[in-house]
């Protein structure tokens, strides 16, 4: 499980932080969507989250900060930021670096190469990949490590709707083998397609915490908007 408990940061040079008191929790076994617009505070929640800047309150990992986790390659797969992989290396290269990182097998990384669909690009360079298959081998790095929680900052950003789909399809997959997944995202369709729960949030702050269903009830039932020159009869 990842908790937020009053977390509210970074803290530093901004005279005011940019999460402001946000309390949420994501759920072993679901995918828990982060949403906001631009500038909401999604990705600086999870570099909170992550112990990447300092920050009051709590940010918990099954009940740890990520500072008191004494592997966190192996605990916890991160893409924050836009990550590239080393572009002279090939695919299956830049895996087995990540699995040596991690202290696992390297072995590991044809698992995760069968996985994501990539077995056979597994010696192509990585510059040469597409922007769809060079996510997907970010993904599988995240995943290295066999982690149980998965934090991903907008994963399918930029994507065309078929990659999309397969990588909410692995993402979804993972967590119904009972991983903890918190995915950022600007989209309230994307949220309402992949989440199980959604965080809604803006300028830092907690707007909503609905399940998916609820969500998709409360935020994308079609309105229909009326003028008329009678509306004050019609508010009494």
């Amino acid at each position: 499980m990842i908790q937020a408990i009053g977390l509210t940061g970074p803290f530093g040079h901004r005279r005011e932080p940019v999460v402001d008191d946000l309390t949420f929790d994501a759920r072993p076994g679901a995918v828990t969507v982060l949403l906001g617009p631009p500038g909401a505070g999604k990705s600086t929640t999870l570099r909170l989250l992550l112990g990447m800047a300092p920050h009051r309150g709590a940010a918990l990992i099954r009940g740890r900060p990520v500072r008191r986790i004494p592997r966190p390659a192996r605990e916890i797969g991160a893409l924050v930021g836009n990550p590239r992989p080393h572009p002279g290396r090939t695919v299956r290269g830049h895996l087995r670096l990540s699995a040596a990182a991690a202290g696992v097998p390297a072995a590991r990384a044809d698992e995760l190469l069968e996985a994501v669909g990539m077995s056979g690009l597994a010696d192509r360079r990585t510059a040469t990949l597409s922007r769809g298959m060079e996510r997907r081998l970010v993904l599988a790095t995240a995943l290295i490590g066999d982690p149980h929680t998965l934090v991903l900052d907008e994963p399918v950003r930029e994507l065309d709707p078929r990659e999309a789909t397969l990588l909410h399809g692995l993402v979804r997959g993972w967590a119904r083998a009972g991983g903890t997944a918190l995915v950022t995202s600007r989209d309230p369709l994307e949220a309402a397609r992949v989440a199980d729960g959604v965080i809604s949030v803006a300028d830092g702050r907690l707007v909503a915490d609905q399940t998916a269903g609820d969500f998709a009830r409360t935020r994308l039932r079609p309105r229909v908007a009326v003028r008329t020159p009678h509306a004050e009869r019609l508010a009494a």
